[in-house]
């Protein structure tokens, strides 16, 4: 099981006060800091190799969406049985990071 990453949450105008030290939790340290705004989740500051890994994952999860759509009504077998491994793989990835995300809130 991963270890639980430590995040740091603090209003904006708290951050803006502290901004190096909170850019160097990112960046050294690898913890995260979710900035909040009038009580809401407004962004999080992250480190840069973080961030990059984060848009190679997105983009991933959507070549597999693309991949796993429902294909025309005239597709071939195989290409529906595919197009549904896909679908049921990341419906499975999605319970797995659910869970893993419901473990390291509690």
């Amino acid at each position: 099981m991963p270890t639980p990453r430590t995040e740091h949450r603090a209003k904006i105008a708290e951050a803006r006060n502290v901004l190096g030290e909170v850019i160097s939790r990112a960046r050294y340290a690898d913890e995260p800091t979710i900035l909040v705004n009038r009580g809401k989740e407004a962004a999080v500051i992250v480190s840069h190799p973080f961030y990059e890994q984060a848009l190679r994952d997105r983009a991933v999860i959507e070549a597999l969406t693309l991949r796993g759509e429902e294909p025309a009504a005239d597709a071939k077998p195989a290409e529906r049985s595919k197009a549904r491994e896909a679908r049921e793989a990341l419906a499975a990835a999605e319970r797995a990071a659910d869970a893993a995300l419901s473990v390291t809130e509690s």
